[in-house]
């Protein structure tokens, strides 16, 4: 694989972070640069990691993953959106002003892991070509970092303008991003 090609699925694998990222960075209160730095490297080590696991599995039984990573990528991420949805329109206007710098790592890495399910697959793939799955792993988990890290910064900014409303909208993404993994998985468009 060349290394133009990489750098696109590399940069195409890390949108769904990029999107979470900004509902993320939505939910807190003025998130420093160190929370999007902090989110970023999360979402980016996990992305990093997801499609080695893919590309081993791949070469072991890909059937099995293939047919089962969208139900769970969808499950994570409706989950963790109807949560996000749930808690923000249940904030009172104090609450709000009290939003927290930080999200809590699990919440961060669980995250990470449903947006990175279609990295693992794309590993699957990987498997049966003939690539250096080491160098396109990293080059997958830097683009996510940049991306994550971005997105937060974004929200950042997107959070003070649209309130309490930014935990709502970041859930309703999280579900929408689910939800396209799982329409595009099934073939329905």
């Amino acid at each position: 694989m060349s290394f133009y090609a990489m750098t696109i699925l590399a940069f195409g694998m890390s949108m769904d972070a990029f999107a979470a990222a900004i509902g993320k960075g939505a939910m807190l209160k003025r998130p420093p640069v160190s929370e999007a730095l902090r989110t970023g490297l999360i979402f980016g080590v996990v992305e990093a990691i997801t499609p080695i696991i893919g590309w081993a599995a791949g070469l072991a039984a890909s059937q099995y993953i293939i047919q089962w990573d969208h139900w769970i990528a969808f499950a994570l991420l409706f989950v963790l959106g109807v949560r996000m949805m749930k808690e923000g329109l249940s904030k009172t206007a104090d609450e709000e002003t009290e939003a927290p710098r930080r999200h809590g790592f699990w919440l961060l890495v669980t995250t990470a892991v449903a947006t990175s399910l279609d990295a693992m697959a794309v590993g699957v793939g990987l498997a049966f070509l003939n690539v250096n799955i080491v160098a396109t792993a990293l080059m997958i988990g830097l683009a996510t970092t940049i991306m994550a890290t971005t997105g937060m910064l974004l929200g950042r900014f997107l959070g003070a303008a649209i309130g309490k409303w930014a935990e709502v909208l970041g859930g309703v993404v999280l579900i929408c991003i689910g939800s396209s993994i799982l329409v595009e998985h099934l073939g329905l468009l």
